[in-house]
């Protein structure tokens, strides 16, 4: 943990902590005081701060995984961002996305909603300090990470809160921000912005700032993970592992794909793990081709059941796994055994393709592909990048090289890919999906996933 409730102020055993102006502790405090204090023990009662439990903590420590250091972990990221900013000559970074504000900030809140309801931005300067806006009455959700120096309400600029006066609205929070570069920027102008709405952006530029592509600047940040990302990525990828055993003990012929999906959220949520990005679990024929989302469909005996888990995990985390099973008891059938050894041989060969060095290009023009008769279904890239989320870089099939990939750009130590592969005979019946995990090292790479595939149909 990485702080404790106020053991004097409020108390330690009780499951709902009662307010009353009258308890001797508090009585007779101003305002100001009475709102430290609320900030104080909602800090200490953070999700981050309690941690992820004993389920979570003793499979870690089954797995021989420490724990990460978190402040070096925060610090680390604070550096590759600023590094790419000043490369840039960029005053600052504007960042609306939840998942970038995780990496700035370490902090999260209502990660889905926010999303979609921009009601939480960050700004990260250059030279000076980070300023979170936060929802309203947010304030304690940040104070765990040590590298927020201010919070301040935000001001949302959404048709929800301003309706036919958003332009109104906008033009307040561009006046904001247009007082906070001129205030932490020292006379550059030239900030770098994830996403905002056309007349955001519109606003800023009237106000002689101008914008550039933030998104950018933090996926190349991202791109190379620190010692301790990589643990809290092994973290994720155990507790990812460990509820896909859940599903896979659970798998029973007649129970509906949706119900093996809900033991995959179940398995994540209660190991503090936090959504999941996508619904791709498909059974029988939904498996050909590629893409179902989890359905109503009863899973019978003898199906193949196939998902990618996309799964965000403990510490924002991405485990972007898929794997293939057998429903039932009985024997896979040839052409099952067939498809999946396509599938299995396709990764293993792809990742013992990479290295540090490797250049794009090398990668599609070296990469095992697929028999002709597969080819027209195949997965949209052979490998991507992913840490918080799916990331930079993707690297398609040589058939879909375009114009505008940066083919001579190369892998790097630290970067984590993941190994894809679908395998589905164009008009077929079933299809096979399977996904590692792999992390660039000096001298090659380590793979970080480790469950094991179906032995009946890797027989």
């Amino acid at each position: 943990m990485e702080g404790s409730v106020p053991e004097g102020l409020f108390g330690r055993h009780r499951k709902i902590m009662p307010f009353s102006p009258d308890d001797a502790a508090i009585a007779g405090q101003p305002d100001a005081a009475l709102l430290r204090a609320a900030r104080d023990k909602a800090a200490a009662l953070n999700q981050h701060v309690l941690g992820y439990g004993a389920l979570a903590e003793a499979e870690w420590a089954d797995a021989g995984i420490p724990a990460p250091d978190l402040a070096a972990m925060r610090s680390y990221r604070l550096e590759r961002l600023r590094a790419e900013l000043a490369r840039r000559d960029y005053a600052g970074l504007l960042v609306y996305d939840p998942v970038n504000i995780r990496y700035a900030t370490d902090s999260t809140n209502m990660q889905l909603w926010v999303t979609h309801n921009a009601t939480r931005f960050c700004f990260v300067a250059t030279d000076g300090p980070v300023i979170l806006y936060d929802y309203h009455h947010s304030e304690h959700l940040s104070d765990h990470a040590g590298v927020v120096d201010e919070v301040r309400p935000c001001l949302s600029t959404i048709f929800m809160y301003g309706g036919d006066l958003i332009e109104e609205r906008i033009g307040r929070w561009a006046d904001e921000i247009a007082a906070l570069v001129a205030e932490t920027c020292r006379g550059n102008r030239r900030i770098a912005v994830d996403y905002l709405q056309p007349g955001a952006h519109a606003a800023l530029i009237a106000r002689g700032i101008k914008v550039h592509d933030g998104q950018q600047v933090i996926e190349r940040a991202r791109a190379i993970k620190s010692a301790d990302e990589i643990v809290c990525m092994r973290r994720a990828v155990v507790a990812c592992e460990r509820a896909m055993a859940e599903m896979e003990a659970g798998l029973r012929p007649g129970m509906s794909e949706n119900e093996l999906w809900a033991l995959l959220h179940h398995g994540n949520i209660v190991r503090g793990g936090e959504w999941i990005e996508t619904r791709l679990l498909a059974s029988g024929p939904r498996t050909n081709p590629w893409f179902q989302e989890s359905s109503a469909r009863v899973i019978e005996a003898g199906d193949l059941v196939a998902f990618d888990t996309d799964l965000i995990g403990p510490y924002g985390f991405c485990a972007d796994l898929s794997r293939t099973w057998l429903a039932g008891d009985g024997a896979p059938s040839d052409e099952q055994r067939a498809l999946y050894r396509i599938a299995a041989d396709q990764v293993a060969y792809n990742m013992e393709l990479l290295r540090p060095g490797l250049s794009f290009r090398d990668l599609w023009e070296t990469a095992k592909s697929l028999p002709a008769d597969c080819l027209p279904n195949r997965y949209g890239c052979l490998y991507h990048g992913v840490g918080l989320c799916d990331e930079y870089p993707t690297i398609p099939y040589r058939d879909d090289v375009e114009p505008d990939i940066p083919a001579d750009e190369t892998l790097l130590p630290g970067m984590v890919l993941c190994v894809e592969s679908y395998t589905g005979r164009l008009g077929g019946h079933e299809g096979v999906k399977l996904e590692e995990q792999v992390l660039i090292t000096e001298t090659g790479f380590e793979k970080l996933s480790a469950y094991p595939l179906d032995a009946r149909l890797n027989g």
